[in-house]
């Protein structure tokens, strides 16, 4: 691991720290409230990447014990996702639980960092697809039962799409959930793609530079 990594995956899970505590004081101030705030896929999404982010650059710093790669890939595919469907504009975000600034940090700025940490600092053994997915997948599954429990109690989901009040009740939030799950399946394949590509990669770079000392005449 690069030396300049650890005190960069500390300060950006600070910078994410200090957005979601900001953003979280502002719905606990107002209408929204803290069990709502914690009940965007969002919020959860990035409280799990700045514990990853800091447990990480802590690690580096220490020579501690690094997070896990299963545990990092499921973190960056919930970032990646939340950065993907905030970019393509699928979903929005109610103006009254996210302030603005914070909102940049969270959906787009977080999830280029997680991207960014993990071709930098790959998995040092091979990920196999079929293995990642069932593990990655497990909180994404376990945030839709919560959501849709809490859901009937209350009356109130995060999100439109799983909203079964809405016209077409549960067959559309089937589909919705159907293709959401596909979309998490290929964003995990596709991370897995770059993982392993960026380890062959770097050890590759590593092979090449290890020989080239070898063959400096002493």
């Amino acid at each position: 691991m690069p030396r300049w990594l650890a005190p960069c995956r500390i300060a950006f899970g600070a910078l994410a720290a200090v957005a979601l505590g900001v953003a979280g004081y502002h719905a606990a101030t107002g209408p929204v409230g803290v069990p709502d705030f914690l009940s965007y896929f969002t919020n959860l999404s990035n409280i799990a990447a700045v514990a990853v982010l800091l447990l990480g650059g802590r690690a580096g710093l220490t020579g501690g014990r690094p997070v896990p790669p299963v545990v990092r890939g499921a973190v960056l595919l919930c970032t990646t996702v939340t950065g993907l469907v905030y970019g393509l504009g699928l979903a929005s975000y109610p103006g009254e639980v996210m302030l603005p600034w914070a909102g940049q940090v969270l959906h787009r700025v977080m999830p280029a960092v997680m991207l960014a940490d993990w071709l930098v600092d790959p998995p040092a053994r091979r990920i196999r697809v079929l293995p990642a997915l069932a593990a990655w997948l497990a909180f994404p599954l376990l945030y839709l039962g919560y959501t849709l429990v809490r859901g009937a109690v209350t009356d109130w989901y995060p999100y439109a799409f799983l909203d079964p009040a809405l016209p077409r009740g549960y067959e559309r939030v089937a589909g919705a959930c159907f293709l959401t799950a596909c979309g998490f399946a290929l964003t995990g394949a596709a991370l897995v793609w770059l993982g392993n590509t960026a380890a062959r990669r770097r050890a590759a770079w590593t092979g090449a530079g290890s020989r080239r000392a070898h063959a400096r005449p002493t």
